[in-house]
């Protein structure tokens, strides 16, 4: 699969720009126009990489690593920005970037970090993934690299779809309550007439059984929800 690259910035031709670039170079790009859209992206589609501009409207560059960084999302951040004094690069960096790139830069340069950063973030996940993998039968989920396969067919989940199927993972054959699922994911209890739990596990049986998977997300009713193997 190719590496899905997420681009924010509010200047649409260097925005478009970008993406057919990256799109030439093999990779799955989104386009977006501010931080607002952006988080809401993040948080609906998995990505490898994020290119930011620092200067939006709603949320900026800085917020939106804050928010993601936070929320423990570790995915590579590459930060743009017009702004080269020596502060405004501490800033981003103290923000959770892992890179910063001052406007205007060469192509050349920005692919160069962009394979870097990707480069450190899938060996990282090698070191990590060997030591805290799960699997049940042929799914598979590693934390580390917040990434799911079943069989040999990796599955491209949001944070939220991600976060919910690790955790049942984590807890094969053990039936999780709604309370303790919404307390964990979402740090508090919607309350009993909530559906917000039972549309990501929809979600998540439908990318499953996409990949060829077998029910593995059984519900026990009045209870929650379990992982087992059929």
């Amino acid at each position: 699969m190719p590496n899905r690259v997420l681009v924010a910035d509010d200047d649409r031709a260097i925005r478009e720009s970008l993406a057919r670039a990256l799109e030439l170079e093999g990779y799955a790009v989104i386009g977006v126009g501010d931080g607002v859209e952006a988080l809401a992206t993040v948080h609906r589609d998995a990505f490898d990489a994020l290119v930011v501009d620092v200067m939006m409207p709603g949320v900026d560059g800085l917020g939106l690593c804050r928010v993601l960084r936070a929320e423990g999302d570790h995915t590579p951040i590459l930060m743009l920005t017009a702004r080269v004094e020596t502060p405004d690069r501490v800033a981003g960096l103290d923000a959770g970037a892992d890179d910063y790139l001052p406007k205007p830069f060469e192509l050349d340069e920005l692919l160069a970090r962009l394979r870097a950063l990707l480069r450190r973030a899938s060996v990282q996940a090698e070191v990590h993934g060997e030591r805290d993998a799960l699997a049940v039968g042929a799914l598979r989920v590693d934390p580390a690299a917040r990434r799911v396969w079943w069989s040999d067919t990796e599955l491209t989940l949001s944070k939220t779809e991600f976060d919910v199927l690790e955790l049942l993972v984590r807890n094969a054959g053990i039936v999780l309550d709604h309370g303790s699922v919404y307390q964990r994911i979402w740090g508090y209890d919607f309350g009993a007439d909530s559906k917000n739990l039972a549309v990501y596990v929809g979600y998540l049986r439908r990318k499953l059984a996409a990949a060829g998977a077998p029910s593995l997300i059984h519900t026990v009713r009045g209870v929650g929800y379990t992982v087992r193997e059929p």
